[in-house]
């Protein structure tokens, strides 16, 4: 681990994300993900990923809010260098997702991120966030019980790929609500929202990088 200054926050986070729920999932995972060439390509896995196969290669990312991400390898920020990183220290090196970072941050939940062995990611990007204004967010910081839940809902207990997620078609999140995956590719959305890079590997978690901030369905 590089970097502890993690702290991943699902949507805003700021505290509370008891993801000691996370724990669960990625244990019977099932074949191992491709690392065919192509986005989401059909040919890839269709079941979540076991522990024991480690991490995607960075050939299978794909959506235009890659290129945002530095190319060069060295940089710890970089598709390779998140590589080797537990989920939350990658996310604190990647550019994309500075917003989410300060909010896990304030939340505390870098190291319970950190420490889970399979999980998947949704990662809302910095505009996500300014979506939701300055003032939202600083409420929702203030609001660990909120943030929590928030930050739960953008977490699945198990490590998929893409293909994974699109055979799924559902996916349940650690709040036990589910997530509908729709599209495939360049066009695949989370609950409607659009995956911005896709099938991105660390240490411990497959991250995908949307463009909006999840609500929980109101329960």
């Amino acid at each position: 681990m590089r970097n502890p200054k993690l702290a991943l926050v699902g949507a805003v986070a700021a505290a509370a994300l008891s993801v000691a729920a996370c724990g669960g999932g990625g244990d019977d995972a099932a074949a191992p993900a491709s690392t065919t060439t192509t986005s989401a390509a059909a040919t890839a896995s269709s079941m979540p990923m076991a522990e024991s196969d480690g991490v995607t290669g960075t050939t299978d990312v794909f959506g235009p809010g890659c290129a945002s991400v530095p190319s060069d390898p060295s940089n710890e920020g970089s598709l390779q260098g998140m590589v080797d990183d537990p989920v939350a220290t990658a996310a604190s090196n990647n550019p994309l997702l500075t917003k989410l970072v300060a909010a896990v941050t304030a939340a505390n939940l870098g190291d319970t991120l950190n420490s889970q062995k399979a999980i998947t990611v949704f990662a809302p990007a910095d505009p996500a966030f300014a979506e939701l204004g300055d003032a939202k967010f600083q409420e929702l910081a203030n609001d660990p019980a909120t943030l929590g839940k928030i930050l739960q809902f953008h977490v699945v207990g198990q490590r998929y790929d893409a293909a994974g997620l699109e055979e799924a078609g559902t996916v349940k999140a650690l709040t036990g609500q589910e997530l509908t995956i729709a599209g495939s590719g360049d066009t695949m959305t989370v609950n409607g929202a659009p995956v911005l890079c896709g099938n991105i590997p660390t240490a411990n978690a497959t991250v995908f990088v949307i463009g909006k901030v999840l609500t929980p369905p109101a329960a």
